[in-house]
């Protein structure tokens, strides 16, 4: 067995440990680097979660990836079709990493009411449209079914509802402008609701409701092969920018292809701003802990200096008496580490199930409750890189041990 470890495993061990005047000390590091632990751990998977549950939002709107005529670029509505006779159309195989690719069309309206009126962006969806995500907004009803006949059901937010005074299995008409000109009798439509939903965000909440692909080809007089755009949607985010340019290049030459990040770079420059809070926030309580840390390894050699000067005078190096005491230190962060690990985890895991924390004003945070992502690979490295910069912050005081003399620290009382 390793000679320091032997020595350090005694000292951990042994009854006077629990009974020394630094007892009270040692537990306060533990606790120290336990409540870190936690912090860090919150601050990790909320961060997380928070990025993730806005990206999942903003995408279920408008895909990760979005293929469109260059001259709709600058606005929201579908202005010149595109045709859906393309080779990525309706799977994407020459770039790796596309899950999934939808036809959609976007036109401006109003919801008029007997009382109220309010302008729309109706979105035009088919048969290919993936309503998973609307599966988790909604509310109240069901998701429209446009895979038969054209239909007049549509899905509207609980924003629009709430401000029309409508609910589900009301009808309402809409009015829409024929190629956005005036002088033109507007198209009016009849919908039927069957279906509210509620993502959170209101921006998009307060303009879009979803419609039949047919009824916005009809009206912009367009064939049943034109629609305004693709939605294209990515297995990993991350790679968005990689897989834009590879989208990109694997189009004619008249489309152009944008995403999330550019379309809405303001929310997503604010949500970058978490990752440097997550930062700070361990990096102040890794500093913490390591003074805590600090302290408690100064009482125990001050505690043990007859045992340093017993070692020294049978000719033990300082090197090997300072492992001693980073053994026993690095005892009692593994101590921190468990109990704030599972105190940590075991929040986060009840926060997951149960979203008992909510967010006092869940308007400027898009979620009502605060979401959590545990990464099992992110939890192991804060572990493994705590321990490691406690203990790198340890080997400057344990260089007392080489201060210590033989001879006086032997009669040291």
């Amino acid at each position: 067995m390793n000679f320091e470890f032997f020595i350090a495993k005694r000292l951990i061990t042994g009854k006077e440990h629990k009974i020394s005047i630094s007892a009270p000390i040692i537990k306060i590091a533990i606790a120290a680097i336990a409540i870190g632990i936690v912090m860090m751990l919150i601050a990790i998977a909320s961060s997380a979660g928070l990025q993730l549950k806005i990206r999942e939002k903003v995408a279920a709107f408008n895909g990760h990836v979005q293929i469109l005529n260059f001259d709709n670029n600058n606005s929201e509505v579908s202005v010149v079709p595109v045709s859906l006779d393309q080779e990525f159309y309706p799977e994407f195989k020459n770039v790796e990493g596309v899950s999934h690719i939808q036809a959609v069309a976007v036109k401006a309206g109003i919801i008029r009411t007997e009382e109220t009126f309010e302008g729309i962006l109706a979105k035009g969806v088919g048969k290919d449209y993936n309503w998973k995500f609307f599966e988790e907004f909604l509310v109240e009803g069901q998701t429209p079914d446009f895979m038969g006949e054209l239909n007049e059901q549509v899905l509207i937010s609980k924003i629009l509802a709430n401000k029309l005074n409508l609910k589900v299995d009301d009808t309402f008409f809409s009015i829409f402008l024929k190629d956005g000109d005036l002088s033109k009798t507007p198209n009016n439509r009849r919908f039927k609701i069957v279906g509210i939903y509620d993502s959170g965000f209101e921006e998009l909440d307060a303009s879009y409701i979803f419609v039949d692909l047919r009824h916005v080809q009809r009206m912009n007089k367009w064939e049943a092969h034109e629609v305004g755009n693709f939605e294209v949607f990515l297995n990993d985010f991350d790679e968005i920018e990689q897989k834009t340019v590879e989208i990109y290049n694997h189009t004619v030459s008249d489309l152009d292809t944008t995403n999330l990040k550019n379309k809405y770079y303001k929310i997503f420059e604010w949500i970058s701003l978490f990752d440097f809070n997550t930062a700070l926030i361990i990096g102040i309580m890794i500093i913490v802990g390591g003074i805590n840390m600090i302290t408690a390894l100064l009482v125990l050699i001050l505690e043990r200096t007859q045992m340093i000067g017993i070692l020294k005078a049978l000719g033990s190096p300082n090197w090997s008496i300072r492992k001693v005491f980073l053994y026993n230190a690095a005892y009692l962060i593994l101590i921190g580490l468990f109990w704030g690990n599972l105190i940590g985890l075991g929040i986060l895991f009840l926060q997951q199930k149960f979203r008992f924390l909510k967010f006092p004003n869940p308007e400027e945070y898009y979620v009502e409750y605060i979401p959590v992502h545990i990464d099992l690979t992110s939890v192991l490295f804060l572990n493994v890189g705590v321990l490691f910069l406690c203990l790198l912050m340890l080997l400057i005081p344990s260089y007392a041990v080489s201060k210590i003399a033989p001879v006086k620290a032997i009669k040291f009382e």
